[in-house]
């Protein structure tokens, strides 16, 4: 397989032919050390196409610097990190310079500079970045213990933008907070996550894509098919999609925090009667991508709707009463993975 790619030609100095001519604009995927740890990355070089000697690649300091950055990137990747685009985005999110940045979380002037240029950041210093965009309440509390690193009318700019983030977004963290809360006795990985840990953006973009797929799609059909797209998937990978933990209910698998998942902001639910009963009925809310699913998981979820697209919410209830995971688990209890492994038809 051919690793490496032409980009184009440019007019650049050539320290072979010692004048200025076209060159190649080159990229391949290399491995190199990065805190002893080896990573792949795209490394971006220059050859020139007059010389006929071996050597005839050269890297210019300034690509030189962003190959090293790729490199640095590629391993906060595998270590689960944000990158320096990441941080970028968090900052640029608030329209905060990168002095800013670092003086709303009380580092040196320079840390945010460094992150988003060559240094590696641990995971405490990790942690607070996510907060800051995760939740709009961390970033206003930060500001006001910091205010003293900015001027009056600086301060009051950047309260203000981080006000507006609050209202836009708030309600999101809140639910994400309550969501979280309920989950403190399952943050370790076992049976009852599937392995898995909690993963909201996940369970929002599976939502999405069943709203999109199924239609007449209720509360009750939802979280069946939650339940059915994990349970499938740790049957033939070991380990499920979101990290949710199910119980044993009168309807059949639910979700803990079954509720506030389904008032996340991305979820559109509309009231509707059936026979006078009140239902929650899941309309598409977000564009979907099918890019946000691997190849598996994507198979998994058109297996799932395909299989009970047409079943209503009694018939998809009374379908998996007979499943193995639900027989074999107490009212009200969680329902082990490890039971998932034996589905009824649909593997």
């Amino acid at each position: 397989m051919n690793r490496d790619f032409f980009i184009r030609l440019v007019e650049r100095d050539c320290p072979f032919c010692d004048r200025n001519h076209q060159i190649e604009e080159r990229k391949r995927y290399t491995k190199s050390l990065v805190k002893d740890e080896a990573v792949e990355y795209e490394e971006l070089y220059c050859r020139c196409p007059l010389t006929d000697e071996e050597e005839n690649e050269f890297v210019p300091a300034k690509v030189m610097d962003e190959n090293l950055l790729r490199a640095r990137d590629s391993y906060r990747v595998k270590k689960g990190l944000l990158t320096s685009e990441e941080i970028a985005e968090i900052r640029e999110e608030y329209s905060l310079t990168q002095t800013d940045f670092s003086a709303l979380l009380g580092w040196g002037d320079v840390t945010i500079t460094r992150y988003e240029t060559k240094s590696i950041q641990d995971e405490t210093y990790d942690q607070m970045m996510r907060m800051v965009y995760g939740d709009p309440m961390f970033a206003l509390e930060a500001l006001d213990r910091h205010r003293e690193h900015f001027s009056i009318e600086k301060y009051r700019k950047l309260r203000s933008r981080i006000v507006e983030r609050v209202k836009s977004v708030g309600n999101k963290a809140l639910r994400r907070r309550e969501i979280a809360s309920q989950y403190v006795l399952y943050e370790e990985e076992s049976d009852l996550n599937g392995y898995t840990k909690l993963d909201l953006d996940k369970v929002e973009k599976i939502i999405a894509y069943f709203a999109t797929y199924v239609s007449n799609l209720y509360k009750v059909k939802l979280m069946k098919l939650l339940w059915y797209a994990d349970a499938i998937h740790f049957s033939r990978y070991g380990k499920a999609m979101t990290g949710l933990v199910y119980t044993h209910m009168p309807l059949g698998a639910l979700p803990v925090a079954h509720d506030s998942i389904i008032n996340l902001p991305s979820v559109r639910v509309e009231e509707d009667f059936i026979n006078l009963d009140l239902c929650y009925r899941i309309l598409p809310n977000t564009e979907l991508s099918l890019t946000d699913f691997s190849l598996e998981e994507q198979q998994v979820l058109q297996l799932v709707a395909s299989k009970f697209k047409n079943m209503n919410s009694k018939e998809i209830v009374e379908y998996m009463h007979l499943e193995k995971a639900y027989l074999e688990t107490e009212p009200y209890q969680a329902i082990s993975f490890f039971l998932a492994q034996e589905l009824r038809e649909i593997k």
